[in-house]
């Protein structure tokens, strides 16, 4: 199992390209399942997710071709995907697939959409709490879908297709939103999804729909109306920056006292977690193609926050702000109200000396002067790369195991760190 070994102390300097939005690249990939025409999908990230996905679309009769780089073109732009699912040739799911990755289960409303059944394994828990699917199944049911549990698998019908409706969820779900969105495409009629999550994937995955002929009202509002179509076109279309990289690699600037270009990537994905950036004292400036983050010779400072849907502070940040002000002059709170897992991290950077209290979902950190290198363990994706900012900092060498977690979001971590100066390096098993 690969480690990742870094030395502390060194400032990050340089330019960052930002690469194509995993939560975006996901649902994309999925939508391919609602046409038989080619979907082109520019500036999709290599993912270990992404492969697994692709894996599972080739298990449902897509055919995927994979743009080879041309002489010339940058290694760091993302890769072009061309996913055509002319014919569906299983609408299973099995367990050993969607238990690997929860986005997959979002395959449900599109097969039943298109095929009117589908057989999906649930997903199960994970690392960072339950997360229940309660949401779809209820919002597909009000589309006129059949469904029953059966062996640890959702079977849905709708011999006779599905059909629009006002769907209202109860809490706001950036799954249940993907399902039911693609699922009303195909349908007939209106859907109008009420309490919709606004993150800007959604809004990806909508203008998406909007190329492949599917009219939608209200994108990036919590109200979306949807009029469905008989059939959807293909299309062509990139796949938003990523924002919680954006955030990681802004986070870990300030971390160091460093001065790095982002590129690629827009302000407005991500204001909340950027000015929280500035309130802990670093600078924030949209430059031509990206956002330059640096931090003078001044401290850090502490703040307070809950994390809470888009266009709040998101949830994938929460690890790698911790890290951030563990080193803070004062105390800042951090309340996670999303996952109730989502602490694991906390013992991991309390082995590299930080001072941090639990109380429920809240958290309470102190900050230390200096944090001083260790062994630590990775525990999910997010969690491990705070081990990473916090390791950049730290004095002297830490190193991170299971790091199988990081392959999953971030591409290229060590390379893009390293030519901004850091000390990191990935050790290979065996």
């Amino acid at each position: 199992m690969d480690r990742i070994k870094i030395v502390g102390g060194n400032r990050l300097e340089g330019t960052i390209p930002i690469s194509g939005a995993k939560n975006a690249a996901l649902p994309l990939m999925i939508a391919s399942l609602l046409t038989a025409d080619r979907l082109t999908l520019k500036n999709v990230p290599n993912l270990a997710d992404v492969n697994l996905l692709a894996r599972i679309l080739r298990n449902h009769g897509v055919d995927l071709a994979v743009d080879g780089k041309r002489p010339g073109v940058s290694q760091h732009l993302g890769e072009t995907f061309h996913l055509t699912a002319r014919d569906i040739v299983d609408t299973t799911a099995p367990y050993e697939m969607v238990s690997r990755m929860r986005a997959s289960f979002w395959v449900l409303g599109p097969l039943l959409a298109r095929m009117g059944e589908a057989r999906v394994s649930l997903p199960g828990g994970c690392a960072i709490g339950t997360r229940p699917v309660d949401l779809h199944l209820q919002g597909l049911k009000e589309l006129g879908a059949q469904i029953d549990i059966d062996a640890g698998y959702v079977v849905a019908k709708a011999p006779k297709g599905l059909q629009g409706n006002r769907v209202v969820f109860p809490k706001v779900s950036v799954g249940a939103t993907h399902n039911v969105l693609l699922a009303a495409a195909l349908a007939k009629g209106e859907t109008v999804i009420e309490n919709a999550a606004r993150e800007p994937e959604i809004g990806d995955v909508a203008e998406c729909l909007v190329k492949m002929g599917c009219r939608i009202e209200g994108i990036g509002s919590s109200t979306l109306r949807i009029q469905g179509r008989d059939r959807l076109e293909g299309a062509v279309h990139a796949v938003l920056p990523d924002r919680i990289e954006t955030g990681t690699f802004a986070y870990a600037v300030a971390a160091t006292g460093g001065d790095v270009t982002l590129e690629g990537t827009r302000v407005e994905l991500l204001e909340t977690a950027l000015d929280v950036l500035e309130a802990v004292g670093a600078s924030v400036t949209p430059v031509e193609g990206g956002i330059r983050v640096t931090r003078n010779g001044a401290g850090i400072g502490p703040v307070s926050i809950e994390t809470q849907p888009f266009p709040g502070f998101p949830t994938d940040l929460q690890a790698q702000l911790m890290a951030l002000v563990t080193t803070a002059h004062g105390t800042s709170v951090i309340r996670e109200t999303i996952f109730e897992n989502r602490f694991m991290h906390v013992q991991e950077l309390a082995r590299l000396g930080a001072d941090i209290k639990l109380h429920g979902d809240t958290a309470t950190i102190k900050g230390v002067p200096r944090l001083r290198g260790a062994p630590v363990m990775a525990t999910d994706l997010r969690a491990s790369v705070s081990l990473v900012i916090a390791g950049l900092v730290a004095e002297g060498e830490t190193m991170i195991n299971r790091v199988y977690h990081l392959d999953r979001g971030f591409e290229r971590l060590e390379e893009k760190l390293t030519r901004c100066g850091a000390n990191i390096e990935r050790i290979s098993a065996g």
